[in-house]
């Protein structure tokens, strides 16, 4: 008898992470939420985007050694190495986002780690947000394009945890064509970290619409590419500069099945059912029955909007 695909996956939101906070200190935190996530039974914990440190790019620095000082030039490393034992030891994977200095190139990055201790799959994120300026008039800086060069390695997925796990980070998530690069490739989960401003310092808008916004793109891409969305916040007031909470696990239906409640460190648990994917796959959005790609060539021919002559 073939038993349902399933694995009991954590997100695991982590509260604010000051300036003064050492890595060190973060990992005690993470290490903390994985035993959580294996005490619940879970084979995957997920753990935002830049979960060592704080939210760097929202200052202003022009000293390439002060930014370095944020970056990992190794994983694991001397400071991350007791979470990859201690993950070993209990039988969970986890997903880790960090600052990366590879060959003096600097990427927002995302890993893959599974049970066995055993690199699955490196991320780079693609849609760099911010701008790369000083704005001394802003309230304070979003220095992604600044601090960060656009990944590299494109949006691929691996076989994981007995399905097909893909990545992407933060403002990914906003850009259908993430999810559905990673759709068109069979993904059965995908799995994120963000850090999110509560304020939008490029335009006016309430908090309450940046969560509604946030989990339209979780739903959404879940289910227009029938697979599970698992994103982890990190949120609370970093140095007085709020972000958002909402941790959520969304299912192949679009449905939200978990949401975290606090800004603080937390973690929220759902057994994801992988063969629920199939449904949505077959049923509503079957690719290979219903994608139009002759019309579609605007997506990769194009990046700003063209108006229709007068």
């Amino acid at each position: 008898m073939v038993t349902p695909r399933s694995i009991r996956v954590a997100a695991a939101q982590l509260g604010p992470i000051h300036l003064a906070d050492s890595r060190e200190a973060v990992v005690e935190r993470m290490l903390s939420l994985l035993r959580k996530g294996a005490g619940a039974g879970c084979g995957l914990v997920v753990f935002p985007e830049l979960a060592l440190t704080t939210f760097f790019p929202r200052y202003f620095m022009e000293d390439p050694a002060a930014v370095d000082a944020f970056f990992e030039s190794e994983m694991p490393s001397a400071a991350t190495e007791p979470l990859f034992d201690e993950a070993k030891r209990l039988g969970v994977g986890f997903h880790l986002g960090y600052a990366e200095l590879a060959d003096g190139r600097h990427f927002n990055t995302a890993i893959l780690v599974d049970g066995d201790g055993r690199l699955v799959g490196k991320y780079r994120k693609v849609h760099l947000p911010g701008h790369a300026e000083h704005r001394p008039d802003a309230p304070f800086q979003h220095l992604e394009k600044r601090y960060f060069e656009v990944g590299d390695l494109g949006f691929p997925v691996w076989r994981a945890f007995d399905g097909i796990v893909g990545m992407c980070i933060c403002n990914d998530r906003r850009w259908p064509e993430t999810f559905r690069v990673m759709g068109l490739q069979g993904v059965e989960m995908v799995v994120l970290g963000y850090n999110t401003p509560e304020h939008n310092i490029y335009h006016r808008e309430p908090p309450h619409r940046r969560m509604f916004h946030h989990l339209l793109s979780l739903q959404a891409g879940a289910y227009q590419n029938g697979t599970w969305v698992v994103a982890a916040a990190k949120a609370g007031s970093e140095d007085g500069h709020p972000l958002i909470g909402g941790s959520a696990i969304v299912a192949p239906t679009g449905e939200i099945v978990a949401q975290a409640t606090s800004e603080e460190d937390e973690i929220i648990v759902h057994d994801c059912g992988l063969d629920a994917c199939l449904d949505i796959k077959q049923n509503i959005f079957n690719f290979d029955k219903h994608r139009r790609v002759e019309h579609y060539g605007r997506i990769v021919d194009q990046t700003g909007v063209v108006l229709p002559e007068d």
